[in-house]
């Protein structure tokens, strides 16, 4: 259980994702998938990174049961390291290709919206259901893939969208069966890893410094909402209904 790395191909790190039962990831477990994508990106001998998850879906967000046990430490600690965690994948000095299986929620869809490319399987689903947790954020992220009003009303109604819609929408790069998903985007990675690999890094460097959005100061400008949220008592109040209804453990801030 935790953050993996191997290096099944030339070129190429996977990140592997792995806290059961849902991929909820607890603070540490933000830090170290940032200090994973971080030294993969620094190794010159890498040209690409994947990450992936292990499990039943991509990543469901922050583990909100830590958050309530913990309190404001918690949250603090929980908005830093999706901070970190996300900033990672954008700022990796290779590209990330995102291997997304079943369900992509929360801090999911940071990670996924920050990476260069996606590949889904035909299950995925991802969408922000931060209103029903107490929280805000990620609207940034979700924002790099959809065109904005799908993203609102998205946002607004906790709502989800498929990897087929998201393939017509220009942000998912293929679809395959769940058996075929890490094989796909390994085949992606290795297709950008075989360039030079001096010029991929270039490439990545001059595609974010054209980006006409700053990921992480925007995401930070929305988590500041999320404090205000919780300093006015509403988040607790919404977080508090959490696990009841049958709903799964794990969402995000």
């Amino acid at each position: 259980m935790g953050v993996s790395t191997s290096s099944p191909e030339k070129g190429t790190v996977l990140v592997t994702v792995d806290f059961p039962p849902v991929n909820a990831l607890p603070v540490r477990g933000w830090l170290e998938l940032a200090d994973a994508v971080r030294a993969a990106g620094r190794d010159p001998a890498v040209g690409c990174v994947v990450l992936a998850a292990e499990g039943r879906g991509f990543n469901a967000g922050v583990d909100i049961v830590e958050i309530q046990a913990a309190g404001q430490r918690a949250l603090i600690g929980a908005n830093q390291g999706c901070a970190e965690a996300f900033a990672a994948v954008y700022e990796c000095e290779v590209p990330v290709v995102a291997a997304v299986q079943g369900f992509c929620l929360g801090g999911g869809i940071g990670l996924a919206g920050n990476a260069d490319a996606i590949v889904a399987s035909e299950d995925a689903t991802f969408g922000l259901p931060e209103l029903d947790r107490g929280a805000l954020g990620a609207a940034t992220h979700l924002a790099r893939l959809v065109p904005q009003h799908l993203m609102r009303a998205l946002y607004y109604t906790s709502r989800t969208a498929t990897a087929a819609e998201l393939r017509a929408h220009g942000s998912v790069w293929r679809v395959v069966p769940r058996d075929e998903l890490r094989a796909a985007a390994l085949e992606l990675a290795a297709e950008i890893a075989a360039k030079d690999r001096r010029l991929i890094r270039l490439a990545k460097a001059a595609i974010n410094g054209i980006d006409p959005v700053d990921v992480r100061r925007s995401y930070r400008f929305e988590q500041g909402f999320t404090f205000e949220a919780n300093l006015s008592g509403v988040a607790d109040e919404v977080r508090g209904t959490f696990g009841r209804e049958g709903r799964e453990e794990g969402a995000d801030e």
